[in-house]
């Protein structure tokens, strides 16, 4: 498993990515820097002590809305 998710990375990185492909890692990394950014706005703003950056909205709202598509690919994708 490891080794399926590093090959993922090296073909991510590659240049044999279609168009498709590409415009769909590009909308996944920028949710995942806009969520970003909106959950540090949103503390900054926060009426609260604490204005420290919130990890686990980010991870929540960013991270795993962005990266869901991908594991259903992986999961569902055919193997031959």
């Amino acid at each position: 498993m490891w080794q399926d998710i590093k090959n993922f990375f090296f073909w991510l990185f590659s240049d044999e990515l279609s168009k498709n492909q590409k415009i769909c890692t590009t909308i996944s990394l920028a949710w995942i820097i806009l969520i970003g950014y909106l959950t540090w706005w949103n503390g900054l703003k926060s009426f609260a002590v604490d204005k420290s950056f919130r990890w686990d909205e980010w991870f929540w709202f960013g991270i795993v809305p962005a990266l869901a598509p991908y594991l259903f690919y992986y999961i569902w994708k055919n193997k031959k």
